[in-house]
């Protein structure tokens, strides 16, 4: 499925132009840690980024200097990242839990001009900058932070000189999760952040009195691409929370009249472990969840915000998602068609010859680098070369490394997709794939299990076999060993029945839920 793609304006025009024709929408709802709640229509907010623009350009931020961002959910993140938006600079949202040589290895990397930090984390940044060349300000994580007075407010009039960007300006280098491997730096661009916008608004039906929910962190792409962009695009308004919190999270969607939200697989099963009894449930149009769902998770789930949720698949280099599950219902293992405007072909990960339908194949995303796919990896070209391939008819192609199979879907339709799991997830067990993230789906619904993660262990006769390492939803009750052998024994196929099986207290994860697969059974997991 493919459309002929329109190369969009700047991210920065998009800011504008909402201001202009949205002013006295509200724009941000922000949820502080206790419970306070502030609102900036679009017009109030652009003052916030004004001010903020001025305070950067007299810390001499301007065009192609970068601005470092170790924050948590924050009106500041906002007003940071819009102001560096109209200023042609570009931001390097990071995880805000970043130790001392995490900070030192980031800024090393993209030398910003600029550090804003925690207070409360101000030892750990400090010890991370210590050396390098770039001014730092701490800042509350607070909506104080943006109030008259506040660390990002000029307070005397000053205004920041701007002059139009171009769409291929840098926008970003975001940071991905390293669930397999140390991370690499995406670089995006203005043109990538406005063809996500328009194209995330279309594919979640978005409209102007339709409000996000936004609960996971901001310095990754779900909250940027998903959530805020497209909120931008069409004039709608987005509900932030300074933290995550699964036993409030129904309630919170209540409180701030949201209509949409967007999560992964791990916060819906937390939330779904931690929801009080007789929480009155959520009344939500519209939810996206990435990463696999048992069958009764995703009944549930529906039971506690009222609608039933739609898989998604995409990556950051991809910016836009790149298929959704349109069904009606929709299922709760399908990542559903190639979305307008994607073309997409499963292949195989050694040949790139198409596979035939029914068989696990690699996917591959046409597009436009710097437009609706990533340019680059930073200071990385043997990589990005390897992630990019043109075919004989001159297309680019993005190699994902993730593998799904088309199948026939009474809802979706033939073509529909199913998600497998990153090609080093499937293994060979006695001759037979076995997916590592569809054994995972299974599991995490036995009874007591609050979440599971399954690796691969060499074995002399199978090649490879499954360990299943599981986390109790109550440990002083956990299920034992005979108890989850015997469920699986009923739910899986012989080969994907876990070998062994291991009780700990928490699975490594990265700051969005994804398993950190590579630390498991490691020292420093």
């Amino acid at each position: 499925m493919t459309t002929t793609s329109r190369r969009p304006g700047t991210f920065a025009e998009l800011w504008l132009r909402a201001v202009d024709r949205h002013a006295d929408r509200p724009f941000l709802v922000f949820r502080s840690e206790d419970g306070e709640i502030d609102t900036w229509t679009y017009a109030e907010f652009d003052g916030l980024v004004r001010d903020t623009m001025a305070l950067l350009a007299a810390h001499g931020v301007g065009r192609g200097d970068a601005v470092h961002l170790c924050l948590r959910n924050c009106p500041g993140f906002i007003a940071l990242w819009l102001a560096t938006t109209e200023l042609g600079a570009w931001m390097v949202p990071v995880d805000p839990a970043s130790t001392s040589r995490d900070i030192e290895t980031q800024v090393a990397r993209v030398r910003p001009k600029m550090g804003f930090y925690a207070r409360a984390r101000k030892d750990t940044y400090l010890a991370g900058t210590e050396g390098a060349a770039l001014r730092s300000i701490a800042l509350e994580e607070t909506a104080a932070d943006v109030r008259p007075g506040g660390r990002l407010r000029a307070g005397d009039g000053r205004t920041a000189e701007v002059e139009a960007v171009a769409p291929d300006t840098r926008l970003a280098v975001m940071f991905t999760s390293g669930t397999t491997s140390q991370p690499k730096g995406v670089v995006l661009t203005q043109a990538n952040y406005r063809h996500v916008a328009a194209g995330m608004a279309d594919a979640a039906d978005l409209g102007a009195e339709d409000r996000w929910l936004v609960t996971l962190p901001l310095f990754h792409a779900n909250a940027q691409f998903y959530c805020f962009a497209p909120a931008i695009e069409v004039g709608a308004s987005v509900a932030l929370t300074a933290t995550f919190s699964a036993s409030r999270w129904v309630a919170t969607a209540t409180e701030v009249a949201a209509t949409h939200a967007s999560l992964f697989a791990a916060p819906v099963r937390m939330i779904l472990a931690r929801t009080p009894e007789g929480t009155p449930p959520a009344r939500l149009r519209h939810v996206w969840f990435a990463q696999s769902l048992g069958r009764d998770h995703h009944r549930e789930f529906s039971e506690l915000v009222g609608t039933l949720p739609r898989q998604v698949y995409g990556m950051t280099e991809t910016t836009t998602v790149v298929t959704a599950d349109r069904g009606d219902p929709p299922s709760h293992e399908l990542i559903g068609e190639p979305v307008p405007g994607r073309r997409v072909r499963l292949v195989d990960p050694s040949t790139h010859a198409d596979v035939e339908p029914g068989t696990p194949g690699m996917i591959i995303v046409a597009g436009e680098r710097g437009v609706d796919l990533f340019p680059e990896y930073l200071d990385d070209p043997a990589v990005t070369d390897r992630t990019f391939t043109t075919d004989a008819d001159g297309v680019t192609w993005l190699v994902t490394g993730d593998l799904a199979v088309q199948v026939d879907s009474p809802s979706s339709g033939l073509g529909a997709l199913r998600f497998v799991g990153r090609a080093d997830d499937v293994i060979k067990v006695a001759g037979e794939n076995v997916s590592l993230t569809e054994i995972e789906a299974v599991l995490a619904q036995a009874p007591g299990v609050l979440e599971v993660a399954v690796v691969a262990r060499a074995d002399a006769l199978r090649d490879q076999v499954p360990v299943a390492y599981v986390v109790a939803r109550d440990p002083d009750n956990a299920p034992t060993v005979d108890e989850l052998a015997a469920w699986a024994a009923g739910q899986l196929t012989p080969q994907a029945r876990p070998r062994e099986w291991h009780l700990i207290d928490s699975l490594p994860r990265t700051s969005v839920g994804k398993v950190r697969r590579f630390k498991i059974g490691t020292d420093d997991a």
